[in-house]
């Protein structure tokens, strides 16, 4: 009998977009082999497309061996990941999403590298990748623009845990908690490109503690160093607004962040 799954895996962006649900998703293209489990990526591409076009890939900072047992699916089988991903290739781009194993932080690294491998027959363009995380998984995120420097042409951020910065602890005692994966500890602004545009939504009345110091510190060391940020605050949202408060404000800025990665990337 399959594992009745999490209430919260079944909530879906409230936002829609036509051609959401014209759009054409290849499952299960294996970008790593792994004896114990399947790591294999989900593609979305636009209903109507013949040219190679940029994508986004929306990082996982689980391992999906754990999360399984918890929410009775995997990380990139939530609807919030799928309905996010069917509204960036109703945008015109090419949405990319991925399961895990023990390590989520070498996995995203492995999907990277497949992406950017000539010849992988994805159609996609690698030379304009955004790259997209909320919440626990932003961590993960921030390492891999750490790593891959030259990667990435814009980055997406909703509700996410940044930096510790000035001696904070706050992102490390979340990671005690959570578990999650957090590459870009103890690293700073100067580990991140500096040429990177980046779309930061903030909940306001965010509940997780520390998650809006983190960001409050990332946007203050940003602006320092007059780096490219975007920052919407939702000022009366709580944390996954966009899956949990249906308002006219929430699908606006739902709306400016594809707004923001079809102007950096399309």
């Amino acid at each position: 009998m399959s594992q009745a799954r999490h209430e919260m895996t079944m909530k879906r962006v409230l936002y829609d977009m036509p051609g959401t649900r014209d759009v054409i998703v290849r499952k299960a293209i294996e970008y790593a082999p792994s004896e114990q489990v399947i790591r294999a990526i989900d593609v979305y591409y636009p209903a109507r497309t013949q040219d190679a076009l940029s994508a986004v890939l929306f990082v996982s900072g689980f391992s999906d061996v754990g999360a399984v047992p918890l929410l009775g699916c995997r990380i990139n089988e939530m609807e919030a990941y799928i309905s996010w991903a069917r509204l960036v290739a109703a945008s015109g781009l090419i949405a990319v999403t991925y399961s895990t194993g023990v390590d989520p932080a070498a996995d995203t690294r492995d999907v990277i590298r497949f992406l950017r491998t000539p010849g992988s027959e994805l159609n996609l363009d690698a030379s304009r990748l955004g790259l997209w995380a909320g919440s626990s998984h932003a961590p993960n995120a921030l390492g891999q623009l750490m790593e891959h420097r030259d990667a990435f042409s814009c980055a997406v951020f909703f509700y996410p845990f940044m930096l510790d910065l000035d001696g904070m602890t706050d992102v490390a005692d979340a990671q005690r908690k959570w578990r999650f994966a957090n590459p870009s500890a103890g690293r700073c602004l100067d580990d991140l490109p500096n040429e990177v545009p980046f779309f930061i939504a903030r909940a306001g009345r965010d509940e997780n503690p520390g998650l809006n110091d983190s960001i409050d510190r990332f946007i203050s060391h940003a602006l320092q160093r007059n780096l490219p940020i975007t920052l919407v605050n939702h000022h009366t949202a709580l944390h996954a607004f966009d899956i949990l408060e249906d308002t006219a404000t929430t699908r606006a800025v739902v709306q400016t962040a594809l707004e923001f990665v079809q102007s950096r990337l399309k």
